[in-house]
């Protein structure tokens, strides 16, 4: 074979190799687990194609997309107004996938599927978040995500899409109003300690007085006693003197056993424990004075005693 019908095969050949790789590598495609394929047929849909090895007419038949079959998680941030008037900002995850067996209408039904479910999310947070207040915002936020996986899923299913689930993350009101917030709490606790600490401190008042009563009572029969004791001693004194010693009268027995009484108790103020300087009359007048003070409060001992008419 001469030179020329040499290069003339071999470009046969390549060309052919060629052509044969271009018609295998167009007629075999694979699908990942998960995953679909829409082949179309001259811009018109033909089958869905499942995971694993497929096989399509070259040239002809293409992989218009392909669509996963996993879930997938949209973050949608929505601002809105309560029924007191507070503006919030609510944190909604969307948790969305296409349908088995819906694939054809997932991507020919929508232009873009993520901008319509947050239009979806959006219109359901903004009608049902103002019909609220704020602390019923915090505490129903697992209902708002049950309306918006109600909602959202009813009108997502026509277009081949549903929503396993849809949560409100967080409520984040403004800085401002999270500060008034925190100081009613705040001032609640305070009242409720301050209430907490008046109480506490009325028993310990009412107790005080109890006990300072019982004392007083206590101290009050205590010095009676000690009276009558000393009234007692007194009289057996004086019957004592006027026994043993006959001349004398009972006014000067009475005396004497009060000047005796008189210095046992400065000597008793004298030796106490933190004794201090007591000044006290000590002359003849002062004794005097004393002694009358004693006798009288003697003789209104004695009838008092003395039983009644």
């Amino acid at each position: 074979m001469s030179g020329p019908e040499h290069f003339v095969s071999f470009v046969f050949w390549a060309v052919f190799a060629l052509v044969v790789l271009i018609v295998l590598s167009g007629t075999f495609f694979t699908v990942e687990q998960q995953s679909r394929a829409i082949i179309e047929r001259f811009g018109r849909y033909v089958r869905t194609a499942p995971p694993g090895l497929n096989v399509k007419i070259p040239l002809i038949d293409g992989v218009a997309q392909r669509v996963s079959l996993r879930v997938h998680q949209l973050p949608v941030e929505v601002e809105t107004k309560t029924l007191d008037n507070v503006f919030v900002k609510l944190f909604v995850a969307v948790q969305y996938r296409v349908v088995e067996g819906q694939e054809a209408d997932s991507y020919y039904k929508l232009q873009n599927h993520v901008d319509q479910i947050t239009s979806y999310v959006l219109d359901v947070v903004r009608a049902k978040v103002p019909k609220m207040n704020l602390d019923e915002v915090f505490e129903k936020k697992d209902e708002v995500g049950t309306s918006v996986k109600t909602e959202l899923d009813a009108s997502m299913k026509i277009y081949g899409f549903e929503i396993p689930n849809a949560l409100v993350t967080d409520v984040n009101p403004a800085d401002n109003v999270k500060a008034a917030m925190n100081e009613i709490q705040t001032q609640q606790r305070l009242q409720v300690a301050a209430a907490a600490k008046g109480e506490a401190n009325k028993i310990l008042i009412v107790k005080n007085a109890e006990a300072e009563a019982e004392s007083k009572r206590l101290q009050g029969e205590g010095i009676a006693k000690q009276r009558r004791a000393i009234v007692d001693g007194l009289r057996e004194s004086i019957a004592a003197f006027t026994d043993k010693i006959g001349d004398v009268t009972a006014p000067e027995v009475l005396k004497l056993v009060l000047m005796t009484q008189y210095f046992d108790t400065m000597k008793e103020i004298g030796v106490s424990s933190g004794s201090k300087v007591i000044l006290m009359p000590h002359t003849p007048g002062g004794m005097v004075d004393i002694a009358d003070q004693l006798r009288a409060a003697l003789i209104s001992a004695n009838e008092a005693a003395k039983p009644a008419g």
